[in-house]
């Protein structure tokens, strides 16, 4: 396998990410994981047919991260109801997160119930490189093995398989499919596992400099799994628009990182307030209906590094979130 160009001191995604996925295949039974072959490719089910766990997510989380971000369970401080979360850091956010936790591809196959859809996310995508997103980074990897996680609720097709190997410009037999549905214990880990993703993507889309963004922590409390895609999908947002704290730690002037501090928060948005399906449903499940600067965890601090000086923002939402976790929908 071979790493980064020697002009690109950043490291190979695809490399560091390899060894999670082959701990992953062998620790299959104990982490209640399903593993088949589809078009070649190995696919692995984390709840789908196989019930998956926590353990499963939190590992998925971190293979999601390109082997860039160190995930942990443990409790959280709100709500008191709902005491566990989990806690993600990593040493490289902008290219742990953007440039491989992001679900940034879209992958679909055809039409009608039978269609298969699902955004591609983890460090098979920068190989495929199918998003300008990557012009932009200036990161480019190689290496024949991809992995990707979905959150899917089905198997896909033998097609798009081909297709995502060859846009990643390997065999299919080197690809691997992580199958993570929202609802399942595994799929609402590694989703939550995403609020400082959901930092650095909405810090992106604000314009900061992303060569500024020197490291990051963030946590959110971990949601009850089950129930429909809509109820889960609603928790695990909820988790992070608020219940989650990002701490970014940033070079640059202070004026900037106290801008960013402010504009960073959900509470920025004009569709704060509400639990994310009455948003949702509100929008008629159109998701760009819905204002994208909600996207983003409730409260944040950004240290100017050459200041010494720290700016908070936001404020944590317990009872939005207890409404949330209890909601059934």
């Amino acid at each position: 396998m071979t790493t980064e160009t020697p002009s690109d001191p950043r490291p190979s995604l695809a490399a560091l990410s390899a060894p999670l996925v082959e701990r992953l295949v062998a620790d299959a039974p104990m982490l209640r994981l399903g593993v088949e072959r589809v078009g070649r490719a190995c696919v692995i089910d984390a709840g789908i047919g196989h019930s998956g766990g926590l353990e499963a997510g939190r590992r998925i989380a971190e293979l999601c991260m390109g082997g860039l971000g160190r995930v942990a369970c443990g409790p959280v401080p709100v709500p008191p109801s709902w005491p566990f979360g989990v806690t993600v850091h990593s040493a490289q956010p902008v290219l742990a997160c953007l440039g491989s936790q992001y679900a940034g591809w879209s992958l679909s196959h055809g039409s009608g119930k039978g269609a298969f859809f699902a955004l591609g996310s983890g460090p098979g995508r920068a190989l495929a490189r199918q998003e300008a997103l990557f012009d932009e980074l200036a990161y480019r990897d190689t290496a024949d093995t991809a992995a990707f996680v979905m959150e899917a609720t089905a198997l896909p097709p033998a097609e798009l398989v081909a297709h995502i190997a060859a846009a990643c410009g390997i065999a299919a037999d080197r690809l691997t499919l992580v199958l993570t549905p929202t609802q399942s214990l595994a799929g609402a880990t590694q989703v939550v596992a995403r609020v400082l993703e959901v930092a650095l993507h909405k810090l992106h889309a604000l314009g900061f400099p992303l060569d500024s963004v020197v490291d990051g922590i963030g946590m959110a409390p971990l949601p009850p799994p089950g129930g429909g895609f809509l109820t889960a999908m609603g928790r695990t947002n909820d988790a992070i628009l608020y219940g989650g704290t990002v701490h970014l730690h940033v070079t640059g002037p202070d004026d900037e990182a106290e801008d960013l501090a402010h504009r960073l928060p959900s509470s920025s948005s004009r569709d704060h307030g509400r639990p994310f399906a009455e948003v949702f449903a509100a929008a008629k499940g159109d998701f760009y209906a819905i204002d994208s600067m909600l996207f983003s965890p409730a409260r944040v601090t950004v240290t100017a590094l050459d200041s010494g000086r720290s700016f908070h923002g936001g404020t944590l939402a317990p009872d939005l979130v207890e409404r949330s976790f209890r909601d059934v929908r």
